[in-house]
């Protein structure tokens, strides 16, 4: 997978743009670094229960960090998906169980931008994560 940009590169790109037409073409453009998953990857296993579009998770764990793969059905759900990762990406179960997305997510101005089952479906993935770290 590509290299992921950083939770502090991703905030200042989005803070580089005016308005959120804009902002919204840049977590589409986000999308672009996320693999997409071969349909063997995609089952119903691996479905995060909660989100209104499809989005299969995958975690590997390797020396301690956790690793992901994501996809999802939906363009703006797999930007969304490169923003949770950015955060998560190659951590430690600790330093994901203590990470603060939610400050994260304000700094973003994000929640206020996108509709209410996209917050509720991004909520669902953190929560996976968080729980896959949990249980690591």
């Amino acid at each position: 997978m590509a290299k992921l940009p950083s939770t502090t590169d991703i905030i200042d790109d989005l803070a580089f743009f005016d308005d959120w037409e804009e902002r919204y073409q840049y977590i589409i453009d986000l999308s672009k670094q996320l693999p997409v998953l071969s349909d063997e990857e995609r089952t119903d296993d691996r479905l995060v229960k909660g989100c209104q579009s499809s989005v299969w998770l995958i975690t590997g764990i390797d020396q301690g960090k956790l690793h992901f793969s994501a996809d999802s059905d939906a363009i703006i759900v797999r930007g969304l998906l490169v923003l949770v990762l950015a955060a998560y990406q190659d951590k430690s179960a600790q330093e994901i169980l203590a990470f603060d997305m939610d400050a994260y997510f304000k700094e973003l101005d994000l929640e206020r931008h996108i509709t209410v089952t996209r917050g509720n479906g991004l909520r669902s993935i953190v929560g996976k994560i968080r729980q896959e770290a949990s249980q690591a």
